[in-house]
């Protein structure tokens, strides 16, 4: 529509037919087709993120646009210090909704009571084995089984592993036993330490089993299909020889041919070949979705073909009822059967379905491109996306491939997991291994060294995605080219990426190739990042530096080497502090990170301390319930039960688990969150009338939650229409008005519009100023955040009183002494030292060292960036020597804090400020405030 008006009779007769369709979605566009695709896909995005996966947020209510930690925390919160993949978890979801999609159940049902027996058997009981030969419907049986079991025995605990393609990231032995033990600990409301050590891991997963079985109430059955194509099967699954605990049962599928020994004393499900009628009510019905009409000899001929073990499995007989369904409408029926018939196994049946397919196309060059889909995903570890197929083959158009992809992914060659292309079955890639690859490990090469040039030149242009990182080190691998792999591992974002997704055991194997031990390992990431350090400028590549020093940290920690992790992990705390906030909730995960490495050295003491500082700063930030709260309320309990303070532990583990269920209830409920408030905001207006506080509430809570999806412009919206509303019901000076300037603010400042965010948050310092106490949260949230705003407008005479202000503060909050008070006695100095006002800079430096010592001690890392910092207001002052001996000092302090053993922990507030050398603003995400609770 143009100007509101419809440009033709049929834009006319379309917007009359979408007006009767349920939940259809019209766009007014008028321009280029590049801008019309951009604004459907902007569409899209917004009907998933906000329609379709909701928002999770706790204690929304009355809730001032917090930090936008709440939208991107990691997945890993949820499971304590876990790294957890959410890839891999909906790897596995697809995998099972792949594995079930069959309609046809081809007599499972004698299988099914079989199956049922086996839970229903009294323990101990060895695991069930499933076997068949490859293509008999295993993968379908267990499946369709999971799904009969999910409906009728809700109390059962069901976790399932769907092995894909041998060598890809599904059959890693170490990712599958620590996904089963998560969870199995998420049902268990269960949020202990985990190692990431892979033969550790395979260890103690028969005592993991053992206890948290004892905890589920009902029975446990773990599924595992196509467990021999997991990497050294019988090694890493040794504890299914031990015996089980009572409540659980196993079930694995594999293939007849590649059993390992050992297992084949199991008790055992085999898969019959289909019967006669199977195969006929298979094929009939993959023909009658086509309509075509089989002749009766025609029947009696693929009856008679079907007899073999090799040709009456699931698999070869749906291939084989798709192509005569394919080529019945245009080709000579007879003819494709005749075909079919000299195809005496599910391999040599693709080969046709591929050489059918070659023959549909137009033209040589699709051919081509053809072959190359189908060997680059092949050589891949995991798959390739259609966004890469296209990069890699730029004259491959969308409407080729769509193509292509249709006719491969319709006759079983292909299919889609986690948006990757894969193959469908391991006998389509053998065939492809066949067709294309015969002159064997030389075309192979090729293929992957197309890979490595594609996946390197996203490196070289910073782009390191969890594609490049699962990829790449492993084509090296793959290619035996260590060098390379050694260059590839010490990216620093590349083992970021792949440790923080969980794949510790991938990562320690590609060190291993290499030759290093875990000390050489953990120097050269070291000397890494501290040349990276070099050249990190500016507040966005200090919080990034931040995270790399963090990860660093915490893979020493889990590899056991407790002495070196400590630099990292409190360098990542110092980084945090100045260039975020000491308030800020990173802070609390560098604490939390730093107290683990202390438990595990035994250090009770220092570790404690760490744990209440991340306790208080969580609860802050977030509110007394929340999972991050919970947290650290179990990490506590840990401790207090190693030293033996059972009553304290349990006191907190209560606590803990009332916060977790509390937060399951709401993740259930919360799905579609922001579609469920807009539909009660449109009722709430219906019947209570527009003007009211708690439409008003309900409307700053839409804005909340669409700045948190980073929706700014509907945020917008909703906060001015809150805030309008409030004045009206409430008056322009009332505290909620307050609150939405605030978050109208913070939106602002996020947006870069400064001048609009420093009248908002003037006017909402003004009414907290009036109406709360002097050292109310919301007022000190207010005051810190205008200051700041001011420092990065360059209005630094403004700012100076809003900085003495928050020292007035933190004094009536904690008292003359607390660290705290120092923090931002420093951060004014700093702000004195901008202006070339180093007198007044001195005094508040050396009461704020004076704080620190009292506190901490004379060789703590805080007081030595303060001497640090009056070492350079000296030599600026022209006072050399005295500048000179505050430096040593401070260098001796730093020297003293890489060896890092025994140090005194550092305390909630205790950073330095801001300090000359980072010279660093607070960050844009620290103008928002928690809000009230």
């Amino acid at each position: 529509r143009e100007d509101g008006k419809v440009s033709s009779v049929s834009v006319q007769q379309l917007i009359e037919q979408m007006s009767c369709v349920n939940k259809a979605k019209m766009i007014d566009h008028v321009g280029s087709v590049e801008e019309g695709a951009y604004e459907i896909y902007d569409c899209v995005e917004k009907i998933i993120k906000q329609d379709i996966l909701g928002c999770e947020m706790s204690d929304v209510e009355g809730k001032d646009l917090g930090n936008k930690e709440e939208s991107t925390a990691p997945e890993e919160e949820v499971f304590g210090d876990v790294l957890w993949d959410a890839h891999d978890e909906q790897e596995q979801m697809e995998a099972f909704q792949q594995a079930s999609n069959s309609t046809c159940e081809l007599g499972f049902e004698k299988y099914f009571e079989r199956l049922n027996d086996l839970v229903a058997a009294p323990a101990p009981i060895p695991p069930l084995l499933v076997s068949g030969g490859p293509g008999s419907g295993k993968s379908l049986l267990l499946s369709k089984w999971i799904q009969l079991q999910q409906k009728h025995s809700p109390n059962t605990l069901i976790l399932y592993h769907f092995v894909g393609r041998p060598m890809s990231t599904s059959s890693e032995s170490a990712l599958i036993i620590k996904r089963l033990t998560l969870k199995l600990m998420q049902h268990s409301w269960l949020v202990s330490p985990l190692t990431f050590d892979p033969a550790k891991l395979l260890e103690e997963f028969p005592r993991w089993l053992e206890k948290l079985s004892a905890r589920h109430q009902g029975s446990i059955i773990i599924i595992i299909d196509s467990i021999d194509q997991i990497q050294q099967a019988e090694k890493h699954m040794k504890w299914l020889i031990d015996p089980l605990p009572v409540n659980v049962r196993v079930i694995v599928s594999v293939n007849v041919e590649t059993c390992p020994q050992a297992w084949r004393l199991w008790p055992t499900l085999h898969l019959d070949p289909l019967n006669s009628k199977d195969v006929k009510s298979l094929i009939s019905a993959e023909c009658n979705s086509a309509n075509v009409k089989l002749t009766k000899e025609q029947e009696k001929k693929l009856e008679r073909h079907c007899r073999s073990a090799t040709t009456c499995n699931a698999l070869y007989v749906t291939l084989l009822g798709k192509t005569i369904a394919c080529v019945g409408n245009t080709g000579n029926i007879d003819e494709i059967l005749q075909q079919c018939c000299q195809c005496q196994d599910t391999v040599s049946l693709y080969r046709l379905v591929l050489r059918s397919i070659q023959e549909s196309l137009h033209s040589d060059k699709e051919k081509v491109l053809l072959r190359e889909i189908l060997c680059v995903i092949g050589v891949s570890h995991n798959g390739v996306s259609e966004s890469e197929l296209m990069e890699l083959y730029p004259e491959l158009t969308s409407a080729v491939l769509a193509s292509l992809l249709h006719s491969l992914h319709k006759m079983c060659l292909l299919t889609y997991g986690c948006g990757l292309l894969k193959f469908q079955h391991l006998q389509a890639w053998e065939m492809v291994k066949l067709e294309y690859m015969e002159a064997g490990e030389n075309v192979i090469s090729a293929y992957r060294q197309k890979l490595v040039e594609y996946f390197t030149m996203q490196l070289s242009q910073d782009r390191v995605t969890w594609r490049s990182a699962d990829e790449l080190p492993w084509l090296f691998q793959q290619q035996g080219d260590k060098q390379k792999l050694h260059k590839c591992l010490l990216n620093l974002f590349v083992s970021q990426n792949l440790y923080k997704r969980g794949h510790f055991a991938e990562l320690l194997s590609y060190w291993q190739l290499v030759g290093k031990d875990k000390s050489s390992m953990a120097a050269e990431y070291f000397d890494s990042l501290k040349e990276y350090e070099k050249s990190s400028e500016g507040e966005e590549s200090m919080i990034c530096l931040a995270d790399l020093y963090e990860t660093l940290g915490r893979f020493l920690k889990d590899l056991g080497l407790l002495s070196q992790a400590v630099a990292p992990l409190q360098r990542s705390l110092e980084i945090r502090e100045t260039a975020l906030d000491p308030d800020h909730p990173r802070v609390a995960q560098s604490l939390h990170q730093l107290a683990g490495v202390y438990v595990q050295w035994k250090k009770f003491g220092n570790a404690e301390q760490l744990y209440k500082q991340a306790l208080e700063i969580s609860e802050n930030a977030y509110g007394a319930e929340h999972p991050r709260v919970a947290r650290e309320l179990d990490a506590l309990a840990t401790l207090y039960q190693k030293q033996n303070k059972y009553e304290q532990a349990e006191q907190l583990r209560k606590k803990s688990f009332k916060i977790r269920q509390k937060a399951a209830r709401q993740k259930g409920s919360l799905c579609g969150f922001a579609l469920l408030r807009q539909r009660a905001l449109q009722l709430e207006e219906l019947t209570l009338g527009k003007d009211t506080p708690d439409n008003a509430r309900t409307l700053n809570e839409l804005g909340v939650l669409y700045y948190l999806q980073n929706n700014l412009e509907t945020a917008e919206l909703f906060l001015k229409r809150s805030l309008e509303m409030r004045e009206r019901v409430l008056g322009s000076d009332h505290p909620d008005c307050a609150q939405s300037l605030n978050n109208l603010a913070a939106l602002y400042n996020e947006k870069k519009h400064y001048d609009k965010a420093e009248e908002l948050y003037e006017k909402a310092l003004d009414i907290r100023r009036r109406a709360l106490a002097p050292d109310h949260p919301c007022l000190a949230y207010t005051v810190k955040h205008l200051a700041v705003l001011y420092k990065k407008m360059g209005k630094l005479d403004k700012a100076v009183p809003l900085y003495e202000l928050a020292v007035e503060i933190r004094q009536k909050s904690f008292g003359p002494k607390h660290p705290s008070v120092a923090t931002a006695l420093v951060n004014l100095a700093v702000l004195y030292c901008q202006m070339k006002k180093q007198i007044e800079a001195l005094p508040l430096y050396e009461r704020a060292l004076k704080i620190y010592e009292d506190s901490f001690g004379h060789m703590h890392p805080r007081v030595g960036e303060t001497l640090k910092n009056l070492a350079v207001l000296s030599y600026e002052r022209g006072d050399f020597e005295k500048a000179a001996e505050l430096y040593k000092r401070a260098m001796e302090i730093k020297e003293a804090e890489t060896l890092l053993i025994g140090g005194k922990a550092t305390s909630r507030h205790s950073s330095s400020g801001d300090t000359f050398s980072l010279k660093s603003a607070l960050s844009p995400n620290a103008f928002l405030e928690p809000g009230q609770r």
